[in-house]
């Protein structure tokens, strides 16, 4: 088994600052995460909003830098580099994600020059709009002329324009109607059999990614607390958290009910690191006290 996206013990922290903007403390975003994916494989990682997934993607691509650890693409470490060609990502809003002002074909065109792709970028673009089933005279179409599906798959055309390896997908269907969805995701299960893609898959719909990810690794305060395959993670959770988050799935039918695990009420939200910090200062003020 050969793995398209290694990641050793990575580390991101960010300083919190008080009301003078003097540095208070700092929030481990990230700590000490690792996991492999193979290639052709589906991984999907979740958690609530402020639990690292995001942060953790953008250090994929290249947008944030890690304090530690490292990044690996087929075997290869990617930080420091700016060869990206490899690993391309899908937003989470495609509206916010295609520029206005270009038309589709002016922002399916946008990787091909970046990464200096030679040839008839016309029938490479109409190519790639045939990939995510739309029709060929949508590229002089503008993003405010598309539906929400329509502009998601324009999104991934574009990430599919320099031949990736691994697509990294935050909130890819989010922002999308529930029917839409899952013919965003039918697409994506497609292109992933055809083109032999690799998926980091980020979301908080559990459900979602019950349905779509072979791995799920269950992410809380920076950390991997949980990580398994999917049937097992969803059927026979070990954590607490991963549970809690089981339970909160919104369920439609007596059989989803009975899947769900059953926990005793909770009062307040679980705590953020931004929480952990504040409470760990507090403690040492104490003890400084004494």
């Amino acid at each position: 088994m050969t793995v398209a996206l290694e990641i050793r013990d990575l580390v991101k922290t960010y300083p919190v600052r008080n009301a003078f903007g003097r540095v208070s403390g700092e929030v481990r975003a990230v700590d000490g995460v690792s996991f492999t994916i193979p290639s052709g494989g589906v991984y999907g990682l979740a958690g609530e909003s402020g639990s690292g997934k995001s942060t953790i993607a953008r250090m994929i691509m290249g947008l944030t830098a890690p304090d530690s650890g490292d990044i690996l693409i087929d075997g290869t470490s990617i930080l420091g580099t700016r060869d990206r060609a490899r690993v391309q990502m899908v937003f989470q809003n495609p509206g916010a994600s295609l520029n206005p002002r270009r038309t589709v074909g002016q922002s399916i065109m946008v990787p091909l020059v970046a990464h200096r792709q030679s040839g008839d970028h016309t029938g490479r673009i109409g190519d790639l709009l045939d990939m995510v089933h739309l029709p060929r005279h949508f590229t002089d179409r503008y993003p405010h002329e598309l539906s929400g599906g329509q502009k998601q798959r324009v999104a991934i055309a574009r990430a599919l324009a320099v031949s990736p390896r691994l697509l990294v997908l935050d909130e890819p269907t989010s922002a999308l109607d529930v029917s839409v969805q899952a013919k965003v995701i039918d697409l994506l299960e497609e292109l992933g059999r055809r083109l032999g893609l690799t998926y980091l898959f980020i979301s908080h719909d559990l459900s979602l990614m019950r349905n779509f990810a072979q791995t799920v690794g269950v992410l809380y305060l920076g950390k991997i607390v949980e990580t398994g395959p999917a049937d097992q993670v969803f059927e026979r959770p070990e954590h607490d958290y991963t549970r809690l988050l089981l339970a909160s799935v919104p369920v439609i039918s007596a059989e989803e009910a009975a899947m769900r695990p059953v926990i005793p009420l909770i009062n307040g939200e679980m705590p953020t690191a931004k929480d952990l910090m504040a409470l760990r200062a507090g403690l040492n003020a104490k003890e400084t006290a004494r």
